[in-house]
């Protein structure tokens, strides 16, 4: 059997906005770009749900997200890593 490469898989940074649910977290994702007429800088934002299976974020925690196998009919994404634990 080889040992095949995976192909990469996309990843997000965002804040945890609630852990209310069984491993599960909503993270809110933000992403800024230039308005196209008046190049403004624009911030829009979006809200995944995300596998936490250790139960281990919480709010206001800055998480990195990787995308994988729809786990529910809204989880499609995984916390890989917590990288700034809230104040």
């Amino acid at each position: 059997m080889e040992n095949t490469e995976r192909n990469l898989r996309a990843s997000r940074i965002g804040t945890v906005v609630s852990n209310a649910m069984d491993k599960t977290v909503v993270v809110k994702i933000d992403r800024r770009f230039p308005h196209p007429l008046y190049k403004r800088i624009i911030t829009r934002s979006t809200k995944v749900k995300a596998h936490d299976e250790t139960n281990d974020c919480n709010v206001g925690d800055v998480v990195k997200v990787v995308a994988t196998r729809p786990l529910s009919k809204s989880k499609r994404w995984r916390v890989a890593v917590i990288m700034e634990r809230a104040k």
